[in-house]
Parts: C-alpha cells; sequence; structure tokens
C-alpha cells in the first residue's frame, strides 16, 4: 500500500514539474524514430537498386529528418511557454505548416497515386496558415491602439498595383475587416474546391495537369489561384496599411516566410506543371510515358519541397520564436491543456460563419437593390408615384 501511495505521489510529482522533462522526452522519442525510420530508408534503398526515383525519395526523407526535429522543437517550446495564448496559438498554428508540407510530400514520392489528395489537403492547410497570420497581425494591432478610434485622422490607404485604379479604403474597421472576409473565402473556397476535385477524380473528369475544357482540373485551377491572389493581395494590403503600429513585432519576416513558402510551392508546381503541357519533361525523359511523366513532374514538385522546408523550418525559428514569451508571466495551463487550446478551431468556425453570412447579407441586399427599380418601373402607374420629388417641387413653385 505504501509502494502504490509512493508511486502515485511520484507521478504527480512529474505531472506537475512536467516542462523539466517533456523537452528530453521529445528529443528521446526523435532519436527512437530516427534509428527506425534510417534504416528502413536504407533497405528500401537497397532493394530499389538505387533507381533515381529512389534515391530521390532516400535524400528527400533525409531532409525531412531534418526538418522535424527542428520544428517540433520550436512547437515545443511554444507549447511549454506557453503565455500568451492570443499570440501563440496562432503562431504553432503556423509552424505546423512546415512539417505537414515536409512529409506530405515525403509520402507524397512514397505513394504517386495518392498525391492528388495529399496535395489538395495540403493547400487547405495553407488557407488556414494564412488565416491564422491575419488573426495573428490582428490581435497584435488590438493590442496596441484602439481599433474603434486610433484610424479616424488616417487618410484612406491606396489600393496596390494592380488595383490602382480602384478607390482608396477608409482606414479602421472597414479596412480590417474587408481584409479579414478577403482571407476568409479563402478558406472556404479552397475546402470546396477540394472536395469537388475529389468526386471528380473518383468519376475520372479531373485530369491533373491537362488543360483541356472536358476535364476539370484547369476551371479549379483557376478558382484557386484567383482565390489565393486575392486572400495574399488582403494580407499585403492589410500589413501595408499598419506597418507603422506592426513594427515592434518584426512583421516583416514573419510575412516574408508565410509567403515564400506559399509562393515557392505555388509557382514551383505551375512551372512544373507548364513543362509537362508544353513537352519539355516528356522531350529530357524520352522513356517515359505520359503517366509516368506526370508521376516524374509530381515527384519533382514533392522532392523540392522536402528540400525547401529545411530551410523554411531554420526560417521560422527566428521569425517565430518562442523568447520573447518566455518568463512573461505564467504559463497557461499544463502542456497538454495548450495543445488543446491549438487543436481547437471554434473560432474559426465562428469568423467562416460570419464571413458566409456577411457575403449572404451582401448578395441578397445587392438582388433587392437591382430588382427594385425594375419593380417601380413596371408596377407603379400613378406620376406622383413615380416621381415624388419632380411633382412635390413643382407644386412648391406654383404656390410661391
Amino acid at each position: 500500500m505504501c509502494g502504490t501511495w509512493c508511486g502515485v505521489r511520484a507521478f504527480g510529482f512529474y505531472l506537475v514539474h512536467w516542462r523539466a522533462w517533456i523537452r528530453p522526452l521529445v528529443v528521446a522519442l526523435y532519436l527512437v524514430v530516427l534509428l527506425v525510420v534510417l534504416p528502413f530508408l536504407v533497405i528500401g534503398l537497397q532493394k530499389a537498386n538505387a533507381a533515381p526515383q529512389a534515391q530521390a525519395w532516400f535524400i528527400g526523407g533525409l531532409f525531412v529528418l531534418l526538418t522535424l526535429p527542428i520544428a517540433f522543437w520550436e512547437i515545443t517550446q511554444h507549447l511549454v511557454h506557453y503565455t500568451k495564448p492570443e499570440f501563440q496559438k496562432h503562431i504553432i498554428r503556423i509552424l505546423w505548416m512546415v512539417p505537414i508540407y515536409a512529409v506530405n510530400a515525403w509520402l507524397g514520392m512514397l505513394l504517386p497515386n495518392l498525391t492528388i489528395y495529399m496535395d489538395t489537403c495540403r493547400e487547405c492547410y495553407e488557407a488556414y496558415v494564412i488565416y491564422n497570420f491575419l488573426i495573428f497581425l490582428l490581435n497584435f494591432l488590438k493590442e496596441q491602439v484602439d481599433i474603434e478610434t486610433a484610424f479616424e485622422d488616417r487618410p484612406p490607404a491606396k489600393q496596390l498595383c494592380p488595383f490602382c485604379c480602384f478607390p482608396p479604403c477608409r482606414m479602421g474597421k472597414p479596412l480590417i475587416e474587408k481584409c479579414k472576409h478577403g482571407i476568409l473565402q479563402y478558406t472556404v473556397v479552397r475546402p470546396v474546391t477540394t472536395a469537388v476535385a475529389f468526386i471528380c477524380e473518383m468519376c475520372g473528369v479531373y485530369g491533373e495537369g491537362q488543360f483541356d475544357v472536358d476535364v476539370a482540373f484547369p476551371y479549379l485551377a483557376v478558382i484557386n489561384n484567383v482565390s489565393q491572389f486575392v486572400a495574399m493581395y488582403c494580407l499585403i494590403f492589410f500589413y501595408r496599411a499598419h506597418r507603422k503600429e506592426l513594427e515592434p513585432m518584426h512583421p516583416l519576416s514573419k510575412f516574408l516566410c508565410i509567403k515564400a513558402v506559399v509562393f515557392f510551392s505555388f509557382f514551383q508546381g505551375f512551372i512544373i506543371q507548364t513543362l509537362v503541357f508544353t513537352g519539355v519533361i516528356s522531350s529530357t525523359f524520352t522513356s517515359l510515358d505520359d503517366k509516368q511523366v506526370k508521376v516524374m513532374a509530381n515527384s519533382l514538385q514533392d522532392f523540392l519541397i522536402c528540400i525547401e522546408m529545411l530551410l523554411a523550418a531554420v526560417a521560422h525559428t527566428f521569425a517565430f520564436s518562442y523568447k520573447p514569451y518566455v518568463g512573461d508571466g505564467d504559463s497557461h495551463g499544463s502542456c497538454w491543456q495548450s495543445f488543446k487550446d491549438m487543436l481547437d478551431v471554434s473560432d474559426v468556425r465562428q469568423d467562416v460563419s460570419e464571413h458566409i453570412r456577411v457575403v449572404a447579407n451582401t448578395v441578397r441586399r445587392t438582388s433587392t437593390v437591382s430588382c427594385v427599380p425594375i419593380a417601380t418601373e413596371f408596377y407603379v402607374d400613378s406620376p406622383r408615384e413615380r416621381y415624388p420629388e419632380t411633382i412635390n417641387e413643382g407644386q412648391q413653385s406654383e404656390s410661391k
């Protein structure tokens, strides 16, 4: 009985002092994974007789193994020093982008037939990251100034190229709401187009990489690219309009990290798909048929992402460092509570619901306004009812 009680007390002691052992535990788990996965990679390379695809898969796996400990260490440090949930919850969500991208790309090289499903899920998380970065900047801005009154005397913010011809946007809440909804539309559009892509792939009409009129790929690509462009424009516009207020948190490095990962993966994919469409890759690898050329193109994209994620993980350790939050008050709960807070997406659900409601109200209001003159034109017969202001002015002049 005494031994059981001592064991319970020891277990409780370790739970209370979890910060002392959580980091060594993460390192130990990583070493175990490394010792198990690395031999698996070597055996797989030997069985494949060192084919080019197997070599790329092996090299990409090494880069992923170098990337994961850097990314997980930074995530763990934020969970340990979880002192400002309004900021760190969104930072942790952003930091998860590197391991998700890296593992996703490596699995895409291992399972090329499932690339379409993994790539679309990865791009959905990209929209989630852009949303979280905006909310992170917005929460910092709210802490610095009063949004309702701080920008009343500011001149309207001019639109950026290529929308210079559009009228400026009034500073303060109107600009913030427009930027927020401009980014939220991507978090709605991307999952919808992903679901459509899944359905089209199962029906055999998706045609990945084909720019033909009878497949869904070019249409969905245009929708996704336009939606992503609008989201990135709104993010840049928000940053440019509030650059002075956001300067204390050094937003430029953070913004460049987000933009680099998003645009590198996007433009790489676009260039590789263009090379496939123009026949450059097929002429380079003459022994491959059309299907194998597409697999080669996807594998090349995934291989480059595996390498780039190592650079992104290193950049994130500086741009989204945990050090500013060390010792800044007491940590909010245990590490597990911090992790659950990061997984809680009720804030995203609330913002998306609000965005859908605003869009629905705007469409309804626009349709109502456009229908009112038509209804007036056809159903109002009396001149007094049709032109009340003109008749009233004429009556007033006659009375004078």
